[in-house]
């Protein structure tokens, strides 16, 4: 446990200057932070970063992670869209299927693309959400952590009913609504100090909302790891495991967001 939170207090003591900068700093942090993310998860297909089909993967998720206004200035010049370079580099990966006589086949290209969408835009969202504005990103933080914190002691301290036991073990019902409640209550305290949404209604449906698919988010990492077998994504941060393990409810979350119009 000392651990853990001493790693957490490293982290973020390194993280959030980043955030609060914004700009082209955060963005290369953004870009370092994805690339681990790839890493990991390309680790468990056995599909090395240095390789062919790793720096394919890589570049995809490298266009993915591209804020707007650079994919406008730097592919408009070139005459394609970020969709486009996207489906030419995805072409390219089922083109290396054949040159290596299926040793790399389609399903690992389907898994290397299907890794660089979840990577790659996840981590856009985290760029795009800062430039929306700081205080978005710290609410969005803010609902994860506390989401993350509530649903870890609650569970401890009354959890009895398994939430998905063949998923994720340890999680229960009980911690998974206290995730929640946690999240609601730090989110009204965060509007009282400084107002994200235009009214209290609407900042507890988000929140209610985003923390359930926080949650989710886990749960898939949980499920990604346990179909290969794997304790966690990596190993970086101790007591916590990888970037991935870290980052998985934000690469849903944040997304989200904007969708529901949120943030714009």
């Amino acid at each position: 446990m000392k651990q853990r939170i001493l790693t957490a207090i490293i982290a973020a003591a390194v993280f959030i200057p980043f955030v609060i900068v914004g700009g082209i700093p955060f963005t290369v942090l953004v870009y370092a932070i994805a690339t681990i993310g790839l890493y990991e998860i390309l680790k468990m297909q056995s599909i090395k970063l240095l390789s062919p089909e790793g720096i394919l993967t890589w570049l995809l998720t490298a266009i993915l992670l591209l804020p707007n206004d650079i994919a406008l200035r730097f592919l408009g010049t070139i005459g394609y869209t970020k969709l486009e370079v996207a489906f030419i580099i995805i072409l390219l990966l089922l083109v290396y299927t054949v040159l290596v006589k299926n040793q790399f086949t389609f399903a690992h290209a389907a898994f290397s693309v299907m890794s660089a969408f979840y990577v790659g835009l996840g981590f856009f969202y985290l760029t795009a959400t800062r430039e929306a504005g700081l205080i978005f990103i710290i609410y969005a933080l803010v609902i994860v952590w506390t989401t993350d914190s509530g649903a870890y002691f609650v569970g401890r301290k009354i959890g009895k009913n398994k939430l998905w036991p063949d998923i994720s073990p340890n999680k229960t019902i009980e911690g998974f609504i206290g995730g929640i409640i946690s999240a609601v209550v730090f989110a009204i305290i965060f509007q009282l100090i400084q107002p994200v949404a235009s009214s209290y209604l609407l900042l507890i449906g988000i929140t209610v909302i985003a923390s359930i698919i926080g949650q989710l988010g886990d749960l898939v990492e949980s499920a990604l790891k346990r179909n290969y077998n794997v304790k966690d994504s990596g190993k970086l941060l101790p007591g916590h495991g990888g970037i991935l393990d870290r980052f998985d409810s934000l690469l849903f979350v944040l997304p989200l967001l904007h969708l529901l119009h949120f943030v714009s």
